[in-house]
């Protein structure tokens, strides 16, 4: 999991490992507090995780029920992440893949940043692929977030149907000099992507850019849709997602809302590379016409079960911080 720790925001990556039925200890907002001691800790992870291991968040779904073993959607499954991480032809980071038919037919969509290079797309796909059949092996609907891709299969429609729960947040755990102007160039910046974004055709919906305070602070933001969403549901997914911003990340200098459908980031540094050239002659992928959960979390880091306090939120959920047992 993305974890804060100092002056940099977001340096710090560690793996989440999402068990069932796990226990969890859940401290609430007025009782959070990142301490000396916590900070040490975190530091300590930075020095043992690379940034290969970006996963963040992970949600199995039995809402939506579950199969079996070597059943008929297990195997239609593992065909179709298996397909979709090894496609060469897409070169625009988005995978819309059926495979199955009626109640064994299972959906997928793989999301990659705009600015990850197809190679790398395609092997943080294949990372998400094998995980999530671990972390959630008999789920017929799950997600899994990563740094730089998700990936997402469900028994139902998931094309073009706009989706913003199983969702979380992050902050980071310094404020920003200068808090009222800061949010207010922050405002405008993601309303500015948020055009920019929407408007792409059905291969990308993306968009950077960045802007500075009168005191020299720089912002710097990040949208992005699944692009099987029309312009006015990108437009709509994104508006819930800024509009998370003082919830999640008030007068702070870095934050980010994820949702299956859509997702926004911003820091005071530049986080993003330049956004891959997509192929003027590679087609748009063709729209497969086929929308709560008990959710348990540990967190596992290089085999050790770790109390770690950090600031990520939960949709859905009147809590701020999660302290695993």
């Amino acid at each position: 999991m993305k974890l804060t720790e100092g002056n940099s925001g977001y340096k710090v990556t560690a793996p989440i490992m999402i068990i069932r039925k796990a226990s969890v200890k859940v401290v609430r907002c007025s009782d959070y507090g990142m301490g000396a001691v916590s900070c040490m800790l975190l530091f300590f992870l930075c020095c043992l995780i690379s940034e290969a291991s970006a996963q963040l968040f992970t949600v199995c779904d039995d809402n939506n029920g579950n199969y079996t073993a070597n059943s008929t959607y297990n195997n239609n499954l593992n065909t179709l992440l298996s397909t979709l991480s090894s496609n060469t032809e897409i070169n625009y980071g988005f995978y819309n893949f059926s495979h199955g038919q009626n109640a064994d037919r299972v959906n997928a969509i793989g999301l990659c940043r705009g600015d990850v290079e197809p190679n790398k797309c395609r092997s943080c796909l294949k990372d998400a692929g094998g995980n999530i059949t671990q972390l959630c092996p008999n789920q017929k609907q799950a997600i899994i977030y990563y740094d730089n891709c998700l990936l997402r299969y469900s028994n139902r429609s998931i094309f073009g149907v706009m989706e913003t729960s199983s969702g979380f947040y992050m902050s980071n755990v310094n404020n920003a000099t200068g808090a009222v102007e800061f949010n207010q160039v922050l405002q405008n910046l993601m309303r500015d992507l948020k055009g920019k974004a929407a408007s792409g055709d059905s291969r990308r919906k993306y968009a950077t850019g960045n802007d500075t305070t009168t005191n020299f602070q720089a912002v710097y933001g990040l949208v992005q849709c699944t692009p099987d969403l029309t312009q006015t549901q990108c437009n709509d997914c994104l508006d819930q997602a800024i509009s998370q911003i003082p919830t999640c990340c008030n007068d702070k200098i870095g934050g980010r809302v994820v949702e299956p459908s859509c997702n926004i980031r911003y820091e005071d540094y530049r986080f993003y590379e330049q956004t891959t050239i997509i192929d003027p002659e590679t087609p748009p992928p063709t729209v497969n016409t086929s929308t709560g959960g008990t959710y348990h979390y540990i967190l596992v880091v290089n085999s050790l079960i770790i109390t770690v306090e950090f600031m990520i939120h939960f949709y859905h959920f009147p809590l701020c911080a999660v302290l695993l047992s």
